[in-house]
């Protein structure tokens, strides 16, 4: 859509040129140059906007006020010469262009300190944002995590990450499909929370070409936190600096501290890698290994705690039945 928009304002600013140049000149090429002169001035105002979208409001204002001091400057250095010395027209609108281009370029660099633009800065704790990419909204713990109230702020959801779990839901891939229509769920969910205040950005970056990096992007305009299950994503949004929220470290952050020595019920439900062994869950999907519990697979039993190892992927906890000597004595030769 927004490419359509600046296809129509182009061929709009050419219909415009064709029909009005002939009001300025009376040669017989004066529509071709005003359809050139059109599709030019269309071409500038889409080039502006994309590159408005770099710079922040200080920036911008503080180029303005440059550009403004530039352009007076320029006048009036343009009429001094024009009263002690003759030159053509040409030269003096040259100056004034040069004083110009000169004025934006201080401004933007060295108006920023001013307190007025200082003040235009977002203040610290003043506003707490939340960006939600994709991988977190599809996961559904964040709805909980939301609705707990241990996520202050406004949730913000971009309008790119709604269009890539739409697309996700229209997957010809079943399981994608679901992975989408839960997102869909998700988000829904989120919005009638009233815990939740939550915000729509609409605008797309559409010079940049993947999620993630318009993800990147947009936290650094925002100033905001960027909440994600995305390890890569991860990574790469702390080495640019972005505060990083990642719900996988919330989660093993909340499990209960097990310690060697202490006793847990486990159910085991499969056998391990290794001869013997049996894998239990915790309620918090925890995995533990319980050495010479596979002749046990289905029961529930207690298990005393032998060792902790916190990996990568999660934590390990390793046990084994007490006075499992006994059972492997008497259990089938």
């Amino acid at each position: 859509m927004l490419h359509i928009l600046r296809f129509l304002l182009i061929a709009a600013t050419s219909v415009v040129g064709y029909f009005f140049a002939p009001f300025i000149s009376k040669a017989e090429s004066a529509p071709f140059w005003g359809v050139v002169l059109g599709f030019a001035v269309g071409c500038l105002i889409v080039l502006a906007e994309i590159l408005l979208e770099r710079y922040s409001v200080q920036t911008l204002v503080a180029a303005t006020l440059g550009l403004i001091a530039g352009l007076i400057g320029g006048n009036l250095l343009a009429y001094a010469l024009s009263q002690t010395v003759e030159a053509p027209e040409y030269l003096y609108v040259l100056i004034v262009l040069v004083c110009g281009y000169t004025g934006t370029m201080l401004g933007a660099a060295k108006l920023l300190d001013l307190p007025l633009l200082a003040s235009l800065e977002p203040r610290q704790g003043a506003a707490i944002l939340n960006i939600l990419d994709t991988s977190v909204i599809i996961d559904g713990r964040i709805a909980d995590v939301i609705e707990s109230g241990f996520l202050p702020g406004t949730v913000v959801i971009p309008r790119f990450v709604l269009k890539e779990i739409q697309l996700i839901a229209d997957s010809s891939n079943p399981i994608k499909r679901n992975r989408g229509r839960r997102g869909l769920e998700i988000l829904n969910k989120i919005q009638k929370s009233a815990l939740a205040r939550v915000e729509i950005f609409e605008q797309e970056y559409a010079d940049v070409p993947t999620v993630d990096e318009k993800l990147l992007r947009l936290s650094k305009d925002l100033d905001a936190s960027l909440v994600t299950n995305d390890y890569n994503l991860n990574q790469v949004a702390e080495l640019q600096g972005i505060k990083i929220l990642n719900l996988n470290d919330l989660s093993n952050a909340l499990k209960a501290v097990v310690l060697p020595g202490e006793m847990l019920a486990v159910q085991v439900v499969k056998e391990g890698k290794e001869a013997g062994q049996g894998i239990g869950y915790l309620d918090d999907g925890t995995m533990v290994v319980v050495e010479d519990g596979r002749p046990h697979i289905g029961e529930g039993l207690d298990v005393l705690v032998t060792s902790v190892l916190q990996t990568a992927a999660g934590r390990m906890i390793f046990g084994k039945i007490p006075g499992s000597e006994d059972y492997v004595s008497t259990g089938p030769s």
